[in-house]
């Protein structure tokens, strides 16, 4: 049974590859080369074969540069969503239609719940693992993922940072933006610099003005 099953995977793999290989023959080739891989080391769901070649082939991008999406996610990706993500208007349709959106109940009103729908969706399924992945590492999404659990939990945390993976493939499939990780340290500046702004707008509207405390020790 077992090299049975090996032997339909090797059939599956190469039938993909040639598929890959019909779809990227008419496509030119993007101008910049391809970029170098963030992964050296073979993932347990990669496939037998590189699958980066023609993926940036076909699509222009190279979308293992996103941190949480690798060779197989990106596979999944296109093969679940296509090539011309067009039909969702903006990222916000994309993310709604991947239910990783907040839900709108309202009645009379007054919002009942903002909970986010349940779903059956395998690209859902897959973005949530790689937040979860995502989460244990010293990047931008990583640093974003580990605010909100401390925050609101890990539940609501994985929807979110999802929800950010998924943005960024869909900037990256339609816009052709590339993902350039500023770092975790760059994102817990940035959030300090947004909480000071909001508390000296706060200490504004109350007439108040704040002072940065002198360093411990100098008087």
């Amino acid at each position: 049974m077992y090299d049975f099953y090996q032997a339909r995977v090797d059939e599956c793999d190469a039938e993909i590859e040639r598929a890959l290989a019909v779809l990227t023959a008419d496509r030119a080739s993007p101008a910049s080369p391809l970029p170098q891989p963030r992964h050296k080391t073979k993932q347990p769901n990669a496939v037998n074969f590189d699958t980066r070649p023609p993926l940036y082939q076909l699509t222009g991008v190279d979308l293992t540069q996103i941190h949480g999406i690798g060779p197989y996610l990106a596979l999944r990706l296109i093969g679940e969503c296509g090539t011309d993500l067009s039909r969702w208007p903006s990222a916000k349709h994309f993310t709604s239609w991947l239910t990783l959106s907040p839900g709108c109940k309202i009645s009379g009103g007054k919002v009942l719940s903002a909970h986010t729908r349940k779903t059956t969706s395998r690209v859902t399924v897959h973005l949530r693992l790689a937040a979860v992945t995502v989460g244990r590492t010293n990047t931008a999404l990583g640093a974003f993922y580990r605010r909100l659990a401390a925050r609101i939990g890990k539940a609501k945390a994985v929807t979110a940072t999802a929800r950010k993976i998924a943005v960024l493939f869909y900037n990256a499939m339609r816009f052709g933006m590339a993902y350039q990780d500023p770092g975790a340290d760059h994102y817990e500046s940035r959030y300090r610099e947004r909480v000071v702004k909001q508390l000296h707008r706060r200490a504004a509207e109350f007439g108040f003005t704040l002072q940065q405390a002198a360093p411990q020790g100098v008087s």
